[in-house]
């Protein structure tokens, strides 16, 4: 791990990066399952080491005073106490690397750790234990991804592309070419409270797939697509592959992380179950 490390900041150019002092970087484990062979074996772009996230919940009610409103209202009325607090341990030891033009998808069921390990590696989320390694500045699409409802979509085209850092020319020449991958069409001068959840999914990932991304973490957007888009989805993903750059994909329709993804790492409850060929991990994860 201290070999890729090192490997991974000489890809930036600066000195080797330095773990803090709460971050034990252990060694490379042995892989979670059957490594596919065309996976890329040159620079690491993402490496997970020992991540652990956990969740604080403030306000949770023992298993006695659950569904008891006499209590709650008693409690709240005399002020007792402190609101109770209950830690929920998402996600447990998950170390993996990604490479350089690597499509990995995430699979697992609802509860698993897969938006959380996502927004962990976006840096949304403090590792509890562990670190997060990248190259480059990730950048999440999730299906809640911030564009405003009161503004036209060619408003949120120009402002979501200026805050990818993408300069007024760039915005021109990008402009149409993201209309026409959304197929918004003339709805592109109407606000966007007036989309479908599909056309507003659209747009997201238009916008921001419109930039070569280092890391782009892509949580669930495409699940409102209908076939024609996950078509040209696909597409998009792959060229973000052969840019040099690594996708990762959440999604429960298995057969586009299937047909898009050279590698899937399966959480179950918060630790990688399997890490390897598309086929053989969802073979196995359909087996349950």
């Amino acid at each position: 791990m201290a070999e890729l490390t090192k490997e991974l900041s000489q890809v930036k150019g600066d000195k080797p990066a330095v773990p803090g002092k709460d971050v034990k970087v252990h060694p490379t484990p042995e892989p979670q399952g059957k490594r596919p062979l065309d996976v890329p074996t040159g620079t690491p772009t993402v490496i997970v080491d020992d991540l652990h996230i956990v969740y604080r919940v403030y306000g949770a009610a023992s298993e006695s005073e659950k569904g008891n409103a006499v209590n709650a209202l008693s409690r709240l009325l005399r002020r007792q106490g402190r609101p109770q607090m209950k830690e929920v341990h998402a996600v447990k030891g998950v170390t993996f690397v990604a490479y350089h033009g690597d499509a990995i998808g995430i699979v697992g069921r609802n509860g698993s750790g897969k938006s959380t390990l996502l927004r962990a590696i976006a840096g949304l989320l403090p590792p509890h234990k562990g670190a997060v390694y990248t190259d480059g500045q990730p950048s999440l699409l999730g299906v809640n991804a911030a564009l405003m409802r009161e503004l036209t979509g060619e408003r949120n085209i120009v402002l979501g592309c200026y805050a990818m850092g993408m300069t007024p020319a760039e915005v021109r020449e990008k402009y149409q070419e993201i209309v026409d991958f959304s197929g918004i069409d003339e709805f592109v001068q109407l606000p966007m409270s007036t989309y479908s959840s599909g056309m507003g999914a659209r747009l997201r990932f238009a916008i921001s797939s419109a930039k070569t991304h280092d890391v782009l973490l892509i949580d669930e957007a495409l699940a409102t697509g209908d076939r024609e888009f996950r078509k040209k989805s696909q597409e998009r993903i792959r060229q973000i592959r052969e840019s040099a750059g690594t996708v990762f994909l959440v999604a429960h329709d298995l057969r586009v992380i299937e047909q898009t993804c050279n590698r899937v790492i399966w959480l179950h409850k918060g630790k990688i179950r399997m890490d390897g060929d598309p086929e053989e991990v969802i073979a196995a994860y359909n087996k349950g």
